[in-house]
């Protein structure tokens, strides 16, 4: 989605500052930070003001793979667009990804052939869900931002948008993993509202249609938006955006422990857990985001 930014980038601190130099990127909210903050406002700070590396998971490494795979395919005219001709891009995805992140190749400790193997499996999934041979998407694997009218600012990645003949507009995001049970419905339902509402609010324009693609057990998550729904929902993200810049005014931001916290790389640095965070560097942080840390966050959504 091009041109789909609202104003170049700008100093959203509570204060009036400098503004970020070039290739700064001004603090926002994405599905997966604004869900970070909701389960765990010490998890946001590390994560997305002190910018903590994480251990990378082969688990990431293998979606982005399959990103990369997916993108390329819709790169190809539509005819070209078979399961024989996907299987070619998955080592020449693989060969790119590693060049551009060499360290990733550290964790495919099992072996090469085993990893395009998990894949290979998962691209010829797709297939039993959609056709790529039989539309042409708009835009693919897209940075989306926008800033709502109390200056807010959303961002995402959105794998795919397809607009049918007739104008209706469809958001398609890949996901590797499983679909979600009903217990965990409500984080992907979550995400789908986050992207129906930047696509509202860059386009004037409310999707027919959103929809999930799990490919590891090859089931489909739609979700057909309501106006009203979504003007909630954009009410609900603004004041989560305000608490966010309360608790970076203050460097107050608790740990919320739970169930999660077995899952966190932070656990060490928690003090629910006798841990002590970093000193608070102030919001927004001075460094600038690596394109590790971009494509982190794409694969995360």
């Amino acid at each position: 989605m091009s041109g789909s930014a609202c104003k170049p980038p700008g100093d959203l601190t509570p204060e009036a500052g400098p503004e970020p130099g070039p290739g700064r990127r001004r603090p926002a909210l994405s599905p997966s930070r604004a869900i970070d903050f909701k389960q765990c406002p010490l998890k946001y700070r590390l994560r997305a003001i002190d910018r903590i590396p994480e251990t990378p998971s082969l688990g990431a490494v293998r979606g982005t793979v399959v990103h990369a795979v997916l993108e390329d395919l819709y790169g190809l005219p539509a005819p070209e667009r078979g399961p024989e001709r996907a299987a070619l891009l998955i080592e020449p995805a693989w060969a790119r990804i590693q060049a551009e992140r060499p360290e990733v190749g550290e964790l495919v400790t099992e072996g090469l052939e085993p990893f395009l193997a998990e894949v290979r499996a998962l691209i010829e999934g797709y297939y039993q869900l959609e056709d790529p041979t039989r539309f042409e998407p708009e835009s693919r694997e897209a940075q989306v931002e926008v800033e709502l009218g109390d200056g807010a600012v959303l961002r995402g990645f959105v794998d795919r948008i397809d607009v049918a003949p007739t104008g209706e507009l469809r958001v398609v995001d890949y996901k590797t993993g499983r679909a979600p049970g009903p217990t965990h419905e409500t984080k992907a339902l979550f995400q789908l509202k986050f992207y129906a509402l930047m696509v509202l609010r860059t386009r004037g324009i409310l999707p027919t249609q959103l929809r999930l693609i799990y490919l590891a057990d090859r089931q489909i998550l739609t979700y057909a938006p309501d106006a009203t729904e979504l003007l909630r929902f954009e009410r609900t993200l603004s004041a989560l955006w305000d608490a966010i810049l309360d608790a970076g005014r203050t460097g107050d931001f608790p740990p919320n422990p739970s169930w999660l916290c077995d899952y966190c790389d932070y656990k060490p640095l928690c003090p629910a857990f006798g841990g002590t965070p970093p000193p608070y560097p102030g919001w927004p942080g001075p460094g600038q985001e690596s394109p590790a840390e971009t494509l982190a966050e794409a694969v995360s959504e």
